[in-house]
């Protein structure tokens, strides 16, 4: 009886000791990202020295106070950023599903492995600030073209990341699904899916920098709106804080597309399967 009791209470205190509260869980976070929050604003600190130190004109190099200043200027900035926002999200929306749905269906079959396969890697070897004119005649200026260059920039990596996470599947579990005449659709969901969500993902991460230089290259090349454009408008003028303030709205949106792919990741796949993006 007395050893019942006092195992009883070492568990207790075990579990006590492995589900941490609130405070703690906050901790950790703070103990694993201050080196990075660190970093971005020792980065800061250091563009506001050599502005003020090194006595940089604005129009060169403006400081960080004078770049957040922009975002009062009369740029439209949130419909700009919505836009720029906007063909980010559909262009990357619409690789990751071509990618993932032709990396299936070259799984399944031999013929689209050996023709289709190839044939997206040839073609995503076209540059695609070359496709931007052609994409002009064929859609005209807007949102479809720029939409359009961020998938042709971003499908790649999610293709080939899908299709090599699909071969990786155990082949014991393949032939154990297939001996109790599972369907390729049980096949896909039950034991392919699962296996290759970890290479999926990291396939993902990859594309959001590209998505995001696809649609700056877009609206360079094929717009009359969008973050983009303002900057090309604001170069005439030198307003250089305007174009600095562009460029790290920009790069929010990346971020946040990132953390999002991240939080997709984190609810779906376990820690111990994850594959790093490099």
């Amino acid at each position: 009886m007395t050893q019942q009791v006092v195992g009883d209470d070492t568990q207790s205190r075990r579990e006590k000791v492995a589900v941490p509260g609130a405070p703690m869980r906050g901790y950790l976070w703070i103990k694993r990202y201050w080196v990075a929050i660190a970093a971005h604003l020792a980065l800061i600190l250091a563009w506001q020295l050599w502005v003020t130190l090194g006595d940089v004109p604005s129009y060169v190099l403006p400081s960080p106070l004078e770049t957040l200043a922009a975002l009062w200027e009369p740029y439209d900035w949130f419909h700009n950023t919505m836009v720029t926002a906007g063909e980010i999200v559909a262009g990357y929306t619409l690789s990751v599903i071509v990618g993932v749905t032709i990396a299936l269906l070259a799984s399944w079959s031999r013929l689209v492995d050996q023709a289709v396969m190839p044939l997206m890697v040839s073609l995503n070897m076209i540059p695609k600030v070359a496709l931007g004119p052609l994409f002009i005649v064929w859609f005209s200026y807007g949102f479809t073209p720029n939409m359009l260059i961020v998938f042709a920039i971003s499908v790649l990596p999610i293709l080939l990341t899908t299709a090599r996470g699909l071969k990786e599947v155990e082949p014991d579990l393949l032939q154990l699904v297939q001996a109790l005449k599972g369907s390729s659709w049980q096949v896909f969901t039950k034991i392919q899916l699962p296996s290759s969500l970890p290479y999926i993902f990291s396939g993902m991460k990859v594309a959001t920098v590209l998505a995001v230089a696809g649609a700056v290259v877009g609206e360079f090349i094929a717009s009359e709106e969008g973050l983009g454009y303002l900057m090309q408008q604001v170069q005439v003028t030198l307003d250089t804080a305007a174009m600095f303030m562009a460029v790290l709205v920009i790069t929010l949106i990346g971020v946040v597309l990132y953390g999002a792919v991240i939080l997709l990741e984190y609810l779906t796949v376990p820690k111990d399967s994850r594959v790093s993006a490099g």
